[in-house]
């Protein structure tokens, strides 16, 4: 948001710790930020994303003090950080920086000193408030027992922390961030925010530019998402992650859901796609877990066809959202000769069938029996099926022919196996098509007015079913290849 919203929040303009008002700067003949403008509350945990070259970095550098914009100015706690000398700018700002190489190999006790800096004199001593301020940033950054070690005998992760501990040591209402999170492994990435998290809960203001979408999202209060040096949104991670403004900023498709564990909005970036590179894919799910497949599916291009689902369940409102070619039965009511027959047609019109991490019980075991009968199927698997099983001996025997007959994924997988299956299965279209063209003449029996299903028979669905549609060469090809 390029103009900052009333009321309370991390975008409060009642008095801000951090106000940018129309900041626009140049290097050398490129405009890096453009009219930014951007109030930051008090005690706020600010991410900033965006595209690489979006200003990240120049906004938090502008923000320190360490580059003056050509136009607009930037107040820290009502100072304009500009007018400051730089020993003041640090009293009000620190910041870690997005390196976490020192060339020195200084003890890291020494390190977490220099953040006293902007508080001595030139000729004055070392105080008593000194080191209370260092060994206070050294336990709360759990660096306390590498303070004799020279800090380029740590690790990356050890490391990020004793340069959180300078920072925390300056004593400043502002702490600014670039990259905390990069080159470190998961442990440490959690363990780097979920600190910065701690001490913007006791009333530090926190601006980081984040890569990582989902993290940001998890651990921020609000986003800023940069691109080309302005401000394309801002507001809370629902607000600012959704699939148009990642696709504006980043040139990139993406599905934006809610993460089963924490809740927090959640992104999940998709292969680049062509218009014609789709197919036809059967979602067996129910209860949730296959809502996330369906999403995943039709972004990616495909055609979708999905139950037999009881009417009101989580899947059933996902496949619609979706326009998928929905089989459904009454709220529980088990799957009836009827539904199975509708699933079974729409799993030999499926190029690919996905069976979804679901729980099975008598009532939708006519679901994975169908399923069983796929040319190519794709099991996905975050559960053992032993804590999904209520249909016992009878479950145990159709899963174990799904698994015989079909490929176990994880989810993360799931895009990439169904792709390679769905170019399988045009291959074998084309050399179907090839064949019959070849060897076929007017005599060949080819009636297809005989053995179908009568309509009044079907169970209800939400769209007529599309099994005579065409499915065209190659379609595939281009999303999944290499």
């Amino acid at each position: 948001m390029s103009d900052s919203d009333s009321g309370s929040g991390p975008f409060s303009d009642a008095d801000p710790a951090i106000r940018l008002d129309g900041v626009s700067l140049s290097l050398g003949d490129t405009r890096i930020l453009d009219s930014v403008s951007i109030d930051v509350g008090e005690g706020s945990f600010v991410g900033l994303i965006g595209p690489n070259g979006a200003g990240k970095t120049t906004l938090l550098r502008t923000l320190n003090g360490a580059l003056a914009p050509d136009e607009g100015a930037v107040r820290v706690a009502g100072e304009d950080v500009h007018a400051l000398s730089s020993k003041a700018a640090s009293r009000l700002v620190a910041t870690v920086p997005q390196t976490t190489s020192v060339t020195f190999d200084f003890p890291v006790r020494e390190v977490v000193k220099m953040g006293r800096t902007p508080h001595r004199g030139r000729f004055e001593g070392w105080r008593e408030r000194d080191d209370a301020a260092v060994e206070s940033a050294m336990r709360r950054t759990a660096v306390e027992s590498l303070a004799d070690r020279p800090v380029t005998a740590v690790s990356g992760g050890e490391r990020q922390r004793v340069l959180i501990a300078r920072a925390l040591a300056q004593e400043t209402p502002v702490l600014l961030l670039d990259e905390p999170t990069a080159s470190l492994d998961i442990n440490h990435q959690v363990r780097t925010l979920e600190l910065v998290s701690d001490l913007v809960a006791d009333g530090t203001t926190a601006v980081a530019a984040i890569h990582d979408l989902n993290l940001a999202a998890h651990y921020c209060d609000a986003l800023v998402l940069l691109s080309g040096g302005r401000i394309l949104s801002a507001g809370d991670p629902a607000t600012v992650l959704t699939e148009g403004n990642l696709r504006e900023a980043f040139d990139a498709e993406a599905v934006v859901s809610r993460h089963p564990v924490t809740g927090s909005v959640y992104v999940t970036a998709l292969p680049p796609s062509s218009d014609d590179a789709n197919g036809r894919v059967h979602v067996v799910g129910g209860g949730g877990t296959g809502a996330r497949a369906l999403h995943l599916l039709s972004a990616a291009g495909y055609a979708l066809s999905a139950g037999a689902l009881n009417e009101g369940d989580t899947d059933a409102e996902a496949a619609r959202r979706v326009g998928a070619d929905l089989v459904t039965v009454p709220p529980y009511s088990p799957v009836d000769d009827a539904a199975r027959a509708a699933v079974e047609s729409r799993v030999e019109a499926a190029d690919v069938t996905v069976v979804a991490d679901v729980e099975v019980g008598d009532g939708n075991l006519a679901n994975l029996e169908a399923a069983a009968e796929a040319d190519r199927l794709v099991l996905v698997e975050e559960r053992p099926f032993t804590e999904r099983n209520y249909a016992g001996d009878d479950g145990f025997a159709v899963y174990e022919r799904l698994r015989e007959h079909g490929q176990v994924v994880e989810p993360d997988d799931l895009l990439s196996v169904v792709g390679e299956l769905a170019c399988d299965s045009f291959r074998e279209r084309d050399d179907s098509t090839a064949d019959s063209g070849s060897g076929s003449g007017p005599d060949s029996d080819s009636d297809s007015g005989e053995g179908g299903s009568s309509a009044d028979d079907a169970p209800e669905t939400d769209a007529e079913s599309t099994d005579d549609d065409a499915v065209g060469d190659g379609r595939a090809a281009d999303l999944f290849s290499g």
